[in-house]
Order: C-alpha cells, then sequence, then structure tokens
C-alpha cells in the first residue's frame, strides 16, 4: 500500500506549522515554510525562481510608485532602474539624484555615467556595466 501524500500534506501542514519567515526550529536548524530545512537542504531553483516572480510582483509598484515618470521611458532603461531597486531597495536608489536627473533630461549617456560613477557601481561590478549599457542602449543621447 502506498502512502496517501494528500493526507500526509494536510498532516504535515497542521503539525509543522507555516512560517512565512526563518526561523530556528527545537534542533536549531534554520528552518522556513512548513518545517523545511534549509540549512540540510537549501531550496530548489524553480522555488528560487518562483520567489523571484514574487519579489519582481511585490516591488515594481513600489518602484513605480516613488518614479511615476518611469513608464514613460524606453523598457531598457525601466528594467535598469528596477534591477537597481531590487539591489539596493527603492529608497537608496532614490539617492541617485544626478543619474535621475539626467533620465529625466533623457540624457541617457550622462545617466549610465552617473550610475557608474559611485560607491554601488565599485561595489557591484559588471552588473553596475550592464546596468549602464541597458541605461545607454540605442536610445542614448
Amino acid at each position: 500500500m502506498e502512502i496517501d501524500r494528500v493526507k500526509l500534506f494536510k498532516d504535515l501542514m497542521v503539525d509543522e506549522g507555516l512560517r512565512l519567515k526563518p526561523y530556528r526550529c527545537s534542533a536549531g536548524k534554520l528552518t522556513i515554510g512548513f518545517g523545511h530545512n534549509l540549512e540540510a537542504r537549501g531550496i530548489s531553483e524553480s522555488v528560487a525562481a518562483a520567489i523571484l516572480h514574487e519579489d519582481i510582483d511585490y516591488d515594481l509598484p513600489g518602484l513605480y510608485q516613488r518614479i511615476p515618470w518611469l513608464r514613460d521611458y524606453p523598457e531598457p532603461v525601466q528594467r535598469a532602474l528596477a534591477n537597481m531597486a531590487f539591489n539596493m531597495g527603492t529608497s537608496k536608489l532614490m539617492r541617485f539624484v544626478k543619474m535621475l536627473k539626467a533620465l529625466r533630461d533623457r540624457n541617457y549617456s550622462l545617466a549610465a555615467e552617473e550610475a557608474l560613477d559611485s560607491k554601488w557601481a565599485r561595489q557591484v561590478g559588471d552588473r553596475a556595466i550592464r546596468i549602464a549599457e541597458l541605461l545607454e542602449g540605442p536610445h542614448g543621447s
């Protein structure tokens, strides 16, 4: 006889309980969800991709709220700023005053330069170069 996975699933949901933030279980292991041991198993690539999709869905509205004019700009520019916001948070992105002003003026080359002339760019290396290329792109000035 094979185990009834549906019943087991329901039993474990009740007995493990749901925790949406990491916590230490009674054995001291970092755990999340319905008793998933992060230290022993980590997460699968498909779960990581699902989390990323959820994070994007969560983060984008806040970016467009803080920078409402962004929707009127080329898609690569929107993607560049979304990437930066995901990396550092929208609040820190808003500190890139010169870069954002250059974008408002549609001076894409200057915006790319301003992005690269930052502590952030030195910290993230090649990521900053890829983002600057998105900012400058074929729509560059």
